[in-house]
C-alpha cells in the first residue's frame, strides 16, 4: 500500500478511521477520491524506535529492504546486537522519542555510527486508536523517511558533563538554603532571636554563637560579648 523511493503515501487520519481497508472512496463515474497524501522520500533507509525502560521496539524500512519490526532489551549487550543488526541492513538514520532518560544509553551505544533524531513525543502523535509499541515505531520510521521529523538539540559530551555539574551545584545550593531556613524556623520556635541582632545568622559571628549554644552550658552575657 505504501510506495518507497521516491514517494511515500501517508493515509489521512480521517481516512484511517472511516476507511480502514480502503485506499480511496468511490464517487460518481467510478472514480476514487484520494484519502492519502504523497510525500517525497528524503531518507533512503531509516529506523523508528519506541523506547521504554526495559525494551526497545525498532522498525526498519526504506529502499530495497523489507519493513521489519523487532524488539531488543535495554541491556548493553542487547543494544550492541541491535547496532549490528542496523548496520547489517545499512540503516543511516534513526528516530526515537525523548522518553525520560531511557534514550541516553541507546544514544551512547549508537551515536557514533548513525544520524540520530531525538524527537518530542508531542510532535509525533500517532493516529487515534489502539496504541501499541510496534505501531509507534512504524509511525516514527514512516515520518523519518518522509523528512517530517525535527530533532532536538543533543549537546556534545563535554557540554553534557558541564550541564550535569552545573545542575548538581544548583541543587546543592538549593538544599543548603532550604536547611538554613529550616534551622532559623527552629530558632524562632525556641524564641532565640539571633536574626534580630545579626543580619547573617550563618556568618562567622553567627556560627560562633550557635556553637556556643550547642554546648548546652552558655551565658547570654557571653553571647552578647561575641556580638559586640
Amino acid at each position: 500500500m505504501f510506495k518507497y523511493y521516491p514517494t511515500i503515501l501517508c493515509m489521512k487520519p480521517s481516512s484511517l478511521r472511516e476507511n480502514k481497508n480502503k485506499i480511496g472512496t468511490k464517487t460518481k463515474g467510478d472514480e476514487y477520491e484520494k484519502n492519502y497524501i504523497e510525500f517525497e522520500q528524503v531518507v533512503e533507509r531509516g529506523c523508528g524506535m519506541d523506547v521504554h525502560k526495559a525494551i526497545v521496539v525498532t522498525t526498519i524500512r526504506g529502499k530495497d529492504i523489507k519493513t521489519i519490526t523487532k524488539s531488543f532489551s535495554s541491556y548493553t549487550s542487547s543494544l550492541k546486537k541491535m547496532k549490528e543488526w542496523l548496520q547489517k541492513h545499512r540503516i543511516t538514520h534513526i528516530a526515537m522519542e525523548s522518553t525520560g532518560v531511557y534514550w541516553k544509553p541507546i544514544f551512547n551505544v549508537l551515536g557514533d555510527e548513525f544520524q540520530i533524531l531525538l524527537v518530542n513525543a508531542r510532535h509525533v502523535k500517532n493516529v487515534p486508536g489502539h496504541k501499541t509499541d510496534k505501531r509507534d515505531s512504524r509511525w516514527l520510521a514512516k515520518l523519518l523517511l518522509c523528512g517530517l521529523l525535527r530533532g532536538s538539540f543533543i549537546p556534545t559530551r563535554k557540554i553534557k558533563e558541564l550541564r550535569d555539574l552545573t545542575r548538581y551545584k544548583r541543587k546543592l545550593i538549593n538544599q543548603v538554603s532550604s536547611e538554613k531556613n529550616r534551622f532559623q524556623k527552629i530558632l524562632e520556635g525556641a524564641n532565640i532571636k539571633i536574626s534580630v541582632v545579626l543580619s547573617d545568622v550563618f556568618g562567622v559571628i553567627g556560627q560562633k554563637i550557635i556553637s556556643e549554644m550547642l554546648t548546652g552550658d552558655y551565658q547570654p552575657e557571653r553571647l552578647l560579648y561575641m556580638v559586640e
